[in-house]
């Protein structure tokens, strides 16, 4: 690899976007990474679990500055529409320009947190910038577990103060976010013979809008395990349905964008049940026009099994995930308009022979309070007789309002745009929490450019605010004081 000196921020990220680096599926980029700082003859570090460490010394004159670490994690979400056969372990993400706007072809972009990656590589390869001694950070694992910052040594990292480079709303400075923590059901299968005289039907939903299940969860968007299960509440009630499947979601941390059930009922109740179907899917496009335009369902005629689910396994199954918590639970109390705690019923998951399994996500910036809202949803499935294990937890990072380097980004921001930057938390879950427990020290802020559908095919990068962030992000540097 030879990297040439005046690449810039988007030039990097056209070179790792042409690197397949979902969660879990870090290596290619990590063995780049190395071999980076080899070639560019800094100092590069890699740990057990595949985080890279990146030091670049200050530039002449900036030596006696305050050392900072530049953070930013190297998974990306593997989301794609119904259409797509790309495949992330093998196929590079194409991305295009649109107006003011940078996507991808039916995939994730992975500006989450690409954007991020491509400017602390830019940072470490200008020679023209101003600034005292780096640490760049680059973690792995953060969209599904978070894998990295919670094995990070602690003793590996030098500077007491830290910008997080994972942000998606430009003008906003975050200084908060919340934690964590995963329930996950298991249900054992009980099977039995379907009745003669029987007619069996699949019913697809998808098209709906989901999205990142802390960024978004208050939008109100449609949650497609729960508009199915509501569904098959009310054929079961109606016509008595058996259900033989029920699977939907994408990611954990994704509001569900499609579900599938397959289910059967008697064949003398066909004609009704299919103007009943054709009522009721027409009156939840109605319900969420606003948010999800462009749900669409599809029922079909399926082939018969040999087993379905049995009556009693049907029935809590679709009790409990109707009553399982989804979406707001509670508001901050200290920052207006911020989700303080909430819940997303994320996954479901059904095999033959294999447990079915239920994954949800909850969050929250009051660690009691997440405890309170996953211990609600655990009850839920608790009750209705499944296996309950939570895991995953991670914790939250509370505000400073006195941050030293929120004095600093705030008044580079305002002599660079001539406006007050927004001062947040983010309902989201940043790894500042957890790197906070290995280094209380720590001094951090994180901002990023404008970043829309952050964990869906729709994912797009705004232009125009990644070039303020990037100003934003060298003047801090420029700026930050001397030990």
């Amino acid at each position: 690899m030879t990297t040439p000196k005046n690449i810039n921020i988007w030039d990097f990220f056209d070179a790792i976007s042409k690197i397949p680096r979902i969660s879990k599926h870090e290596e290619k980029i990590v063995a780049w990474l190395v071999e980076f700082g080899k070639e560019h003859h800094l100092e590069t570090h890699i740990d057990t679990v595949g985080n890279v460490l990146i030091r670049k010394n200050a530039t002449t004159g900036f030596e006696k500055r305050q050392p900072v670490i530049l953070q930013s994690h190297l998974d990306m979400v593997a989301a794609k529409a119904p259409s797509s056969n790309h495949d992330f372990l093998q196929d590079p993400v194409s991305w295009y320009k649109d107006g003011n706007w940078i996507r991808s072809r039916g995939t994730t972009l992975g500006a989450d947190d690409g954007i991020g990656v491509a400017a602390a590589l830019t940072v470490l390869t200008d020679d023209t910038l101003e600034h005292g001694p780096l640490e760049c950070l680059f973690t792995v694992d953060e969209e599904s577990g978070m894998t990295g910052a919670k094995n990070l040594r602690n003793d590996w990292l030098k500077g007491k103060i830290l910008i997080n480079l994972d942000s998606e709303d430009e003008g906003e400075l975050f200084i908060g976010c919340a934690g964590g923590l995963d329930t996950t059901a298991f249900f054992k299968p009980e099977t039995t013979m379907l009745p003669e005289e029987y007619a069996g039907f699949t019913l697809t939903l998808n098209g709906l809008t989901g999205g990142h299940s802390g960024d978004e969860i208050h939008k109100g968007h449609a949650n497609a395990i729960k508009l199915m299960t509501r569904f098959l509440w009310h054929a079961d009630k109606m016509f008595g349905i058996y259900l033989s499947g029920f699977e939907g979601g994408t990611l954990r941390n994704a509001i569900p964008p499609e579900a599938e059930a397959s289910f059967f009922l008697h064949k003398k109740d066909t004609e009704t049940f299919k103007e009943w179907v054709d009522v009721f899917t027409r009156t939840l496009r109605a319900e969420y026009h606003a948010t999800d335009p462009g749900m669409k369902f599809n029922l079909s005629e399926t082939l018969l099994p040999e087993k379905i689910l049995s009556d009693d396994l049907k029935r809590r199954l679709i009790l409990s995930l109707y009553a399982c918590p989804h979406g707001v639970y509670s508001w901050s109390r200290t920052i207006p308009g911020l989700v303080e705690t909430s819940a997303n019923l994320a996954l479901l998951r059904m095999a033959e022979g294999e447990d079915i399994m239920v994954g949800t996500n909850q969050r929250s910036a009051v660690e009691s309070a997440k405890t309170d809202v996953s211990d609600m949803v655990a009850s839920v499935f608790l009750l209705a007789g499944a296996e309950v294990r939570q895991d995953g937890n991670y914790p939250g990072w509370e505000p400073n309002p006195d941050s030293e380097i929120l004095k600093i980004t705030s008044e580079a921001y305002r002599n660079l745009f001539g406006q007050e930057p927004a001062m947040k938390a983010i309902h989201a879950g940043l790894e500042c929490g957890l790197f906070l427990e290995k280094y209380p020290a720590l001094d951090m802020i994180s901002f990023g450019p404008t970043i829309r559908g952050a964990h869906t095919p729709e994912e797009r990068l705004d232009i125009e605010s990644t070039g303020k962030f990037w100003k934003l992000l060298t003047t801090v540097l420029r700026n930050i004081p001397e030990c």
